[in-house]
C-alpha cells in the first residue's frame, strides 16, 4: 500500500524517526511543557509520543513480516499501541507522579533533629555534626549559640540552621529533669 505515492513502510519510518526526534526534544525542553499534561490530562505530550513511536514501530514491523492487508495492520498497530500506553500511564507515569519528590532535606527541616558530633566544637569556631535520616547520613559544620566548646561523640539538639551552618546545643535525654 502507498500513500501519495509514498510506500507505507517509509511513512512509518518517517512516524518513528520524527517521533524520536521529538522524544529527544521532549527530554531537553520538557519542562516547559510541563503544564500542558497538568490543564489536559489527556494530552500528556509522554504519552502521545509513547503512541506514536509504538504505532510506527509494530506498523513497519507488521509491514515487513507479515502478508496482512495494510488497513488491518493499521488497526492491530493502533490496538498494540494504546494497550502499551496504557500500560506506560498505569505502571510507570502514575507511580512516577505519585512517588515522592525528593529524598533530600531542607535547612529548615533539620531543626529539632538530633545529631552526633564527630569534630569536636571549639568555643569559637566550627565543628561537624552528624545526623542520622531515613535516606542515610547528614554531615553539616557546626557551631554553638552560647560559644562553648562541645567535646567529640556529645549528642546534640539542632536549634536553627542558616547559610549551611547547624547552631546546636548539648542534648540532654534524661526524663528526671
Amino acid at each position: 500500500m502507498s500513500i501519495f505515492g509514498i510506500p507505507i513502510e517509509t511513512i512509518y519510518l518517517y512516524m518513528l524517526t520524527v517521533s524520536s526526534a521529538l522524544i529527544l526534544l521532549y527530554i531537553f525542553f520538557g519542562d516547559m511543557f510541563e503544564g500542558i499534561g497538568e490543564i489536559f490530562p489527556i494530552a500528556n505530550p509522554i504519552l502521545i509520543l509513547a503512541f506514536i513511536t509504538f504505532f510506527s514501530v509494530s506498523g513497519y514491523l507488521l509491514e515487513t513480516m507479515t502478508t496482512l492487508s495494510s488497513l488491518l495492520i493499521i488497526i492491530i498497530s493502533a490496538l498494540i499501541s494504546l494497550i502499551l500506553d496504557i500500560l506506560l500511564h498505569v505502571f510507570v507515569l502514575v507511580p512516577l507522579a505519585s512517588a515522592e519528590q525528593s529524598l533530600g532535606y531542607t535547612e529548615s527541616s533539620l531543626a529539632g533533629r538530633i545529631g552526633k558530633i564527630i569534630i569536636a566544637v571549639p568555643a569559637d569556631g566550627y565543628g561537624e555534626v552528624v545526623i542520622e535520616s531515613k535516606s542515610g547520613r547528614i554531615s553539616k559544620p557546626a557551631t554553638t549559640f552560647n560559644k562553648q566548646p562541645i567535646a567529640e561523640g556529645t549528642e546534640v539538639l539542632v536549634l536553627e540552621a542558616r547559610e549551611g551552618v547547624l547552631y546546636i546545643e548539648p542534648y540532654n535525654n534524661d526524663l528526671d529533669q
